[in-house]
Protein backbone atom coordinates (compact mmCIF):
# COMPACT_ATOMS: atom_id res chain seq x y z
CA UNK A 1 0.00 0.00 0.00
CA UNK A 2 0.95 3.73 -0.78
CA UNK A 3 0.97 5.70 2.82
CA UNK A 4 -1.92 7.94 1.46
CA UNK A 5 -3.85 4.77 0.79
CA UNK A 6 -3.05 3.12 4.35
CA UNK A 7 -5.54 2.81 6.81
CA UNK A 8 -5.01 5.08 10.20
CA UNK A 9 -2.53 3.37 12.37
CA UNK A 10 -2.74 3.34 15.78
CA UNK A 11 -0.18 4.67 18.28
CA UNK A 12 1.71 1.38 18.23
CA UNK A 13 2.18 1.55 14.23
CA UNK A 14 -0.63 -1.22 13.33
CA UNK A 15 -4.05 -0.76 11.86
CA UNK A 16 -7.02 -1.16 13.90
CA UNK A 17 -9.56 -3.90 13.99
CA UNK A 18 -12.60 -2.94 11.85
CA UNK A 19 -14.84 -4.26 14.63
CA UNK A 20 -12.99 -1.99 17.16
CA UNK A 21 -13.56 1.38 15.84
CA UNK A 22 -16.08 4.07 16.44
CA UNK A 23 -18.68 5.14 13.70
CA UNK A 24 -16.58 7.95 13.27
CA UNK A 25 -13.30 6.39 12.85
CA UNK A 26 -15.14 3.95 10.62
CA UNK A 27 -16.78 6.81 8.79
CA UNK A 28 -13.60 9.02 8.58
CA UNK A 29 -10.96 6.12 7.27
CA UNK A 30 -14.06 4.54 4.62
CA UNK A 31 -13.86 8.39 2.90
CA UNK A 32 -9.98 7.89 2.84
CA UNK A 33 -10.23 4.35 1.08
CA UNK A 34 -12.68 6.17 -1.16
CA UNK A 35 -10.40 9.14 -1.88
CA UNK A 36 -7.60 6.75 -2.62
CA UNK A 37 -9.29 4.33 -5.02
CA UNK A 38 -10.96 7.11 -6.73
CA UNK A 39 -7.24 8.30 -7.78
CA UNK A 40 -6.62 5.30 -9.43
CA UNK A 41 -2.82 5.63 -8.81
CA UNK A 42 -2.86 2.13 -7.00
CA UNK A 43 -1.45 -1.01 -8.01
CA UNK A 44 -4.32 -3.91 -8.17
CA UNK A 45 -3.26 -5.65 -5.20
CA UNK A 46 -3.23 -1.96 -3.47
CA UNK A 47 -6.73 -1.78 -4.84
CA UNK A 48 -8.24 -4.61 -3.80
CA UNK A 49 -6.90 -4.12 -0.57
CA UNK A 50 -8.14 -0.89 0.02
CA UNK A 51 -11.83 -2.11 -1.74
CA UNK A 52 -12.05 -5.21 1.00
CA UNK A 53 -10.77 -2.76 4.03
CA UNK A 54 -13.86 -0.16 2.58
CA UNK A 55 -16.63 -3.08 2.41
CA UNK A 56 -15.32 -3.98 6.30
CA UNK A 57 -16.11 -0.40 7.25
CA UNK A 58 -19.24 0.71 5.45
CA UNK A 59 -20.43 -3.11 6.75
CA UNK A 60 -19.43 -1.48 10.31
CA UNK A 61 -20.91 1.34 9.83
CA UNK A 62 -23.96 -0.05 9.18
CA UNK A 63 -23.64 -1.91 12.22
CA UNK A 64 -23.14 1.53 14.22
CA UNK A 65 -26.64 2.74 12.44
CA UNK A 66 -28.53 -0.24 13.12
CA UNK A 67 -27.74 -0.44 16.73
CA UNK A 68 -28.43 3.55 17.00
CA UNK A 69 -32.14 3.26 15.14
CA UNK A 70 -32.96 -0.02 17.69
CA UNK A 71 -31.98 2.78 20.48
CA UNK A 72 -33.95 5.29 19.30
CA UNK A 73 -36.92 2.82 18.74
CA UNK A 74 -36.05 1.31 22.23
CA UNK A 75 -36.37 5.32 23.40
CA UNK A 76 -39.55 6.15 21.73
CA UNK A 77 -41.31 3.05 22.85
CA UNK A 78 -40.33 3.70 26.47
CA UNK A 79 -41.46 7.13 26.36
CA UNK A 80 -45.09 6.48 24.51
CA UNK A 81 -45.22 3.48 27.28
CA UNK A 82 -45.32 5.81 30.11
Amino acid sequence: MTSSAAPTPTTAGTVPAVDSLSYEQARDELIRVVSVLEQGASTLEESLALWERGEALATRCEEWLIGAKARLDAARGAATAE
